[in-house]
């Protein structure tokens, strides 16, 4: 993504990109809040949250940690799509802080109560919304309005999560529709970028066999993925469930097979990209696999391996060749680089394998913890000064 003009801008570094303020806290967020997730889960300590232990977890991995990193990366690809200025200063601050204040209001809910958490929660998304359509529509940009379609699921899926954490207990539907949302993105714009980057580098450094262009397969597999997501989210597991997604795993097979992931071996912040992917199908197997066997396979496993790994390895993926580019450096791995990328994909693996090997559960719960804290906030404080310090090259 090349940096598109920039104002003149006179600000603090930190507010001179969207990428920056919400890839860093963002990434600490999401770190720290799985390494308090463990302690909450065992009982060992408690939230002022109205929600259950469960919902906080899986409601601040979705709209606190997801909802960021997506911020940072369209408020830094929506110029280039559109050619306008990119948001920066006091109206990316006032973002920011609105953000904050709905972390805190989902974890002291018990002291401003539901109404008020989920209104104050709700306001980042629906802005953040409000933001990319006025941009995207004043730049006449009409071929990225889809991603408006994904991010108000997202929205949708945050009040429902609210709702029935309310009226049921805990959520249900929107959990699915979270992640179904979130998945959808990652289809869309991992559809775009994944190819593109990969197609740019085999030309200049491998040549031979390149992506496949987006085509009607792809546009296919993303309609037949939304309703076998849409099966999943209203009737839960299934074999009906389990049919489609299954089919659905073999079309993303097939679909990462076009993007020539395979060639890009020598460069590891490319492949990332491919193995980020794959975790789409894999989920998905996984998914149908509970719905077929479900004493053998247990729900867990697929969500977290869609949760994990292709959530998980997209968004870090993403923000690390981001970061780079925008600050000048060259887009290849260091030693650093490459332990924070294997870390995400140990912690997918260890999470899959806590559901087959119940006997080590904890340590597999451990593991997968650890390691995703170090991935992530290994990124943020190894970033830092690129994030504090260093305005964007123009």
């Amino acid at each position: 993504m090349a940096t598109p003009r920039l104002k003149n801008y006179q600000g603090p570094a930190f507010l001179s990109y969207g990428y920056k303020p919400f890839f860093f806290f963002g990434s600490l967020y999401s770190g720290f809040s799985v390494i308090l997730w463990l302690p909450l889960f065992y009982g060992e300590l408690e939230l002022a949250s109205l929600f259950a232990v469960v919902d906080w977890h899986i409601h601040e991995m979705f709209f606190g940690f997801l909802a960021a990193v997506i911020t940072g990366f369209l408020f830094t690809a929506v110029p280039n799509w559109t050619g306008r200025m990119p948001i920066q200063g006091r109206p990316l601050l006032i973002l920011l802080l609105i953000w904050f204040a709905g972390r805190f209001a989902v974890t002291f809910s018990t002291y401003i109560g539901w109404v008020a958490a989920m209104s104050i929660d709700l306001l980042f998304l629906a802005s953040i919304l409000a933001v990319l359509a006025n941009e995207i529509i004043s730049g006449k940009n009409w071929r990225n309005l889809k991603i408006l379609f994904p991010l108000t699921l997202l929205l949708a899926a945050n009040a429902g999560f609210h709702l029935e954490a309310h009226y049921a207990g805990i959520s249900d539907f929107s959990r699915r529709l979270a992640m179904a949302a979130a998945i959808l993105l990652i289809m869309i714009i991992g559809g775009r970028i994944v190819p593109s980057f990969t197609r740019n580098w085999l030309v200049r450094e491998n040549p031979g066999r390149l992506p496949i262009t987006f085509q009607r397969y792809d546009l296919f597999t993303i309609a037949f993925s939304a309703v076998a997501f849409a099966v999943w989210i209203i009737s839960g597991i299934g074999e009906i469930t389990a049919a489609l997604m299954a089919i659905a795993a073999v079309l993303h097979i097939i679909r990462l097979f076009r993007w020539a992931g395979d060639r890009t071996l020598k460069e590891p912040l490319l492949t990332v990209l491919h193995v980020s992917y794959l975790f789409i199908p894999i989920g998905f197997f996984l998914i149908a696999f509970n719905g077929f066997t479900p004493n053998f396979v247990t729900p867990f496993a697929g969500v977290h391996a869609l949760g994990i790994g292709a959530i998980g390895g997209m968004t870090l993926s993403v923000m690390l060749r981001a970061t780079l580019g925008h600050s000048g450096q060259e887009l290849t791995t260091g030693k650093m680089e490459k332990a924070i990328l294997a870390s995400v994909f140990l912690a997918a693996i260890c999470r899959i394998i806590a559901e087959f090997d119940e006997s080590n559960i904890n340590l597999w719960l451990h593991s997968s913890a650890a390691a995703w804290f170090f991935a992530f906030v290994g990124f943020g404080l190894s970033s830092a000064s690129f994030f504090l310090t260093q305005k964007p090259i123009k």
